[in-house]
């Protein structure tokens, strides 16, 4: 048994859906397809869920046939019959027919994305020669109601993706990424680039032998190749490795990925899929050490400064409460720093960050910085650290043995 996953990226148009044949198609073992919603498709979804949200209906059913009509377009493309390939009409009237709620709003359309993609995939595995059996995630993989954000039932979806696809004697299954549903049958979404995560859980509930993601990079790079030139790939790395990493803000793999493959100790790789006869790169328990330096970008960020009004020490009394407030906002933390006085929180920028600061506002003296970026140098040196602060401006600075995390001002 392995699990393969297959980014949006890799999907965007009929020749990636092609590609995504052939590779199929040279797996003789049985295998799990994980695959994400087509291209932007993501971004496009979010901007109707915004538009209904700003009361713009019009504009939200138009943008909706706009993602409709390219899909279709590439089913047709792809020479699939329209019985087949149009499986979108439903699916929008579900997610506008639901309640005024942001978070389950965003979750019910956004969702449209992959359950999309997966039809078209599977749909043409099976015209072109590849049984298939396609499975829906939201009857699967069983969540919590925090919607954008939701927590997994271990136990529940174990036991149905385990019957769903154990007893099942086809060879292949198409599932969606990213996506999973309440135990009542509402649609929820595990967090931005969550397909990876959905990949590493399928992976341990069927004691799979390995997992593949399928990406547009050669493999794990020590840094983003649309931002530094003559990257370099990383053949091997150690699963607690590969965490900091991707904690730090690594794109190549999401951070709650690693757990899952950890504990059953599956390799996890990351390969090229316009090379997939490359070896790209393997996560996987190893002692081997990273040997170069690796460089990673975190955009979107916000700097928030908290000052104890009446100067009493913040991390004696105040800290428990600074964080209870950080997290019913949903906010996401990527540095800490604290004085006597203050402490420092780097954070992704989101829509609920506003209301944060507000109320912290009520018990502390908050400033903030915003249009940031948060860079993790890993394996650095002093020289290093020194050319990255040239011509730069620094609002932070952490060093420790290893590390250095640069917060800076984007010009």
């Amino acid at each position: 048994m392995k699990v393969y996953k297959f980014g949006g990226a890799s999907v965007k148009d009929a020749a990636g859906v092609e590609n995504v044949r052939r590779i199929v198609a040279a797996q003789t073992d049985k295998l799990v397809i994980v695959v994400s919603a087509m291209g932007k498709t993501t971004n496009a979804l979010e901007a109707v869920v915004d538009a209904h949200w700003e009361h713009h209906t019009d504009e939200a059913i138009e943008r909706l046939s706009a993602i409709r009509q390219f899909h279709q377009n590439i089913a047709a493309e792809l020479g699939l019959p329209k019985d087949e390939s149009d499986t979108s009409a439903a699916d929008l009237v579900y997610g506008l027919a639901l309640p005024d709620n942001y978070d389950e709003w965003y979750d019910a359309i956004v969702c449209l994305g992959e359950l999309l993609s997966s039809r078209i995939l599977s749909a043409y595995l099976a015209h072109n020669g590849v049984p298939n059996v396609w499975l829906s995630m939201p009857q699967l993989l069983i969540t919590d109601h925090t919607y954008r954000e939701a927590k997994v039932n271990m136990d529940e979806s174990r036991k149905r993706i385990r019957k769903a696809i154990m007893d099942n004697p086809a060879r292949v299954f198409v599932v969606q990424g990213f996506i999973g549903g309440t135990i009542e049958g509402y649609r929820t979404t595990l967090g931005r680039e969550g397909s990876d995560y959905t990949a590493a859980l399928i992976a341990n509930f069927l004691d799979s032998d390995s997992v593949t993601i399928w990406k547009d990079v050669p493999g794990i790079l020590n840094a983003d190749p649309r931002i530094v030139d003559n990257t370099i790939l990383i053949p091997e790395l150690s699963y607690h490795e590969a965490v900091e990493l991707a904690y730090s803000g690594a794109q190549v793999i999401h951070p709650k990925s690693i757990r899952p493959v950890e504990n059953k100790k599956i390799p996890l790789y990351v390969k090229p899929f316009n090379d997939p006869t490359a070896p790209g790169s393997v996560i996987c328990e190893t002692l081997k050490k990273v040997e170069v330096p690796v460089y990673i970008w975190r955009k979107n960020q916000m700097l928030i400064t908290m000052r104890a009004k009446d100067f009493s020490f913040i991390l004696e009394d105040s800290l428990s409460h600074i964080f209870d407030i950080i997290k019913r906002h949903r906010l996401k933390v990527s540095l800490i720093q604290s004085s006597a006085v203050t402490i420092s929180v780097c954070v992704d920028k989101s829509r609920y960050v506003d209301k944060a600061i507000t109320e912290l506002n009520n018990a502390y003296s908050v400033t903030y910085n915003d249009d940031l970026s948060l860079l993790t140098i890993r394996g650095t040196t002093p020289e290093i650290i020194c050319q990255e602060e040239k011509g730069r401006v620094i609002l932070l600075k952490q060093t420790t043995r290893r590390t250095a995390r640069l917060v800076i001002k984007n010009k």
